[in-house]
């Protein structure tokens, strides 16, 4: 109790900068899922196929990872973290705005790199910023920012929704050119061109217009609103700022360090100085920098050959499972208006919402069963239900309410398999590594490269393949899990405390600490 009132007490002195942090990951969450839903009628607003289109994933989440590396050089000063969620968020109001403007899918991705860019500078910023200010205790509040990234993406699809197309917008002449093939995948091979006026809910373009000319689509309207919704976070960070009086017209010496810092460090109990015997490679901070940096480091010198071992399996799981979370997010509107299923484009508007929704709930159960359950076997149970659920998706693939319960089910498994093989992983290296780092790096790069080649597949060998891939890459992230098993095995260095008696993420808060402390001497 004493240690949640002092955390309790933190959260109250430092509410407004923490839910302005929270606020900016709705702004992150909002971006990152709009994409799905609206994937067929931005294909009709540039002309593009689906591959063509999939490269719109590729440069948000190649400059994700570009904009994550950025925010890193915005952390000596709380102005310039500041600053720089500012201009983030302000940037992703001003990308809704310009995307029912870009005509061409070259633009449209420019555009999309330049959302990234925002979304990996708050990425970084925000969670860095909500470490200096509870340190050790942050965990929970880290939790609740990436609820916020569930809740954005719950909502965006929502609000895309009653302005999806209800038609598509293949050209209906064979007089189209092969460099704008934006035929839907591969009906126009089944049926030719002569048969092309009875294909079902195709959007026939009328005679006399040319494609470009082709107004069926009202999703502008939803850009506009995320625009608008989105417009209250600038304005927060803004009012954080002149709170701070880091504000131009308030002119003040700028804190190198957030005063919550100094609040904190003022009321925290002293310490003897053996209460924390953990060497400079154990402190937190190790394993949270950046990649380059982590790499330089010179203390790796006579690791095992399983250290590395580890830190690359836990990668590549977190390669496969986040990479099918963006992959599943992107496609399942698009494979869900195809045949065989055939789904209204209102109706399968809902699945990227309610496996957003999942997700986000996911996320909150976790919090309580981690606590009770080992990561290890989190992971297992998340992975295996991957699996599962592809499998049964495989086999009742013409069957729409497996479809929305499997969308469900996959939201739930893949919900904790990122915190609960982190905090595996972590424990695993006893906080010596860079897991974090390494483990972030990996799951990003899965949402870039699964996202780009799901969509080839599927543009290539039709909506089936869509299924086919998640089975694949299920099947593959248990496989990297298994070697994780067998690397932990052989690693030398395994805890000496038992991974389930630990809470979840709290593992070197002081509260642990202190109580593992009250324990063993009443022992």
């Amino acid at each position: 109790m004493g240690c949640d009132g002092r955390v309790s007490g933190m959260l109250r002195r430092n509410l407004q900068p923490t839910l302005t942090y929270w606020s900016v990951f709705f702004s992150f969450g909002l971006c990152i899922a709009f994409l799905g839903p609206t994937l067929l009628d931005l294909r009709c607003q540039t002309h593009s196929s689906l591959s063509q289109i999939s490269w719109v994933f590729f440069s948000q989440q190649l400059c994700l990872l570009l904009g994550s590396a950025l925010g890193g050089v915005f952390k000596r000063t709380l102005a310039q973290s500041l600053w720089a969620l500012f201009t983030s968020s302000l940037a992703i109001s001003l990308v809704f705005v310009i995307i029912p403007f870009c005509l061409n899918v070259k633009v449209l991705a420019l555009v999309m790199a330049l959302a990234g860019l925002a979304m990996g500078c708050i990425d970084t910023v925000a969670n860095m910023q909500l470490v200096r200010i509870y340190q050790k205790d942050s965990a929970v509040f880290l939790q609740v920012l990436h609820f916020f990234v569930g809740f954005g993406a719950l909502l965006s699809p929502l609000i895309a929704d009653p302005f999806l197309s209800e038609t598509d917008c293949s050209p209906a002449n064979g007089t189209a050119n092969a460099t704008s093939s934006s035929h839907l995948f591969h009906a126009h091979q089944v049926l030719g061109q002569h048969h092309s006026k009875v294909l079902p809910r195709s959007n026939q373009t009328p005679p006399g217009l040319h494609p470009q000319d082709w107004t069926g689509t009202h999703v502008s309207y939803a850009f506009w609103i995320m625009a608008l919704i989105n417009l209250p976070v600038p304005v927060a960070v803004l009012l954080l700022l002149s709170k701070e009086r880091l504000l131009t017209c308030c002119p003040q010496r700028s804190p190198l360090l957030l005063s919550a810092d100094e609040l904190a460090l003022e009321t925290r109990p002293p310490q003897r100085e053996d209460s924390s015997s953990l060497t400079p490679k154990l402190q937190p901070d190790s394993g949270h920098g950046d990649l380059f940096g982590c790499c330089q480091r010179k203390n790796f010198k006579g690791a095992p050959y399983s250290f590395f071992a580890i830190h690359i399996t836990a990668a590549l799981v977190l390669f496969m499972t986040d990479g099918m979370t963006g992959a599943y997010s992107a496609f399942v509107y698009s494979y869900a208006v195809e045949k065989p299923l055939s789904v209204g484009h209102k109706m399968a508007g809902y699945l990227p919402s309610l496996f957003w929704g999942f997700i986000t709930l996911g996320r909150l159960f976790s919090i309580p069963i981690s606590s009770r359950v080992k990561p290890a076997t989190m992971v297992f149970i998340n992975v295996v239900g991957v699996v599962a659920t592809f499998l049964v998706l495989l086999i009742f693939s013409y069957n729409v309410i497996f479809l929305f319960v499997g969308t469900a089910s996959l939201g739930l498994f893949l919900s904790s398999t990122f915190p609960s093989m982190l905090a595996y992983t972590e424990d695993i290296l006893q906080y010596k590594g860079c897991a974090t780092t390494v483990l972030v790096t990996g799951a990003g790069l899965g949402e870039m490269v699964l996202q780009l080649l799901v969509g080839s597949i599927f543009q290539a060998q039709g909506s089936y393949s869509f299924l086919v891939c998640g089975v694949i890459f299920g099947c593959l992230a248990f496989a990297f899990y298994i070697l994780l098993l067998f690397f932990h095995r052989m690693h030398p260095g395994l805890s000496s405390v038992p991974t389930q008696d630990k809470p979840f993420g709290m593992e070197n808060s002081e509260c642990y600490q202190r109580e593992r402390k009250l324990e063993e001497e009443g022992t």
